[in-house]
């Protein structure tokens, strides 16, 4: 069975940063693709950032360009997401959510329900104050 599990969200003023991890358990795909998501009260999930394992290849949304980083580590199956700059409006509950066999072109803006991810994790809040 695979399992998603998001963790490191928390309060923290503007300007500073936070570290996310997406541990995987369960993965026996050779290639996927392991997405960022984030869904502020009163909008709609977004699509915040995403690498593949075929060869780590990454895209952000525009928004986060240039603040974020994600990153993987195969050997801990766990996928990091690095805010620095943070600001008000990236508070928003966070998820990860794998695509198998995927890659990531195309999947931050899918059409598709859920993003046509197949396995999503739990959320962690992120707050950011101002």
């Amino acid at each position: 069975e695979v399992q998603l599990q998001a963790s490191g969200g928390g309060l923290v003023q503007a300007g500073g940063s936070l570290r996310l991890s997406c541990a995987a358990s369960g993965f026996t795909f050779d290639d996927y693709a392991i997405g960022w998501f984030r869904q502020a009260p009163g909008k709609e999930r977004e699509g915040v950032s995403c690498i593949s394992s075929s060869d780590g290849s990454t895209l952000y949304a525009d928004s986060v360009k240039g603040r974020f980083t994600i990153s993987s580590d195969n050997a801990k199956n766990t996928v990091y997401l690095q805010m620095n700059s943070l600001k008000s409006e990236d508070t928003a509950v966070y998820y990860c959510a794998a695509a198998v066999p995927q890659e990531c072109k195309g999947l931050l803006l899918s059409p598709l329900p859920r993003f046509g991810m197949d396995y999503w994790g739990k959320g962690t809040q992120v707050t950011v104050s101002s």
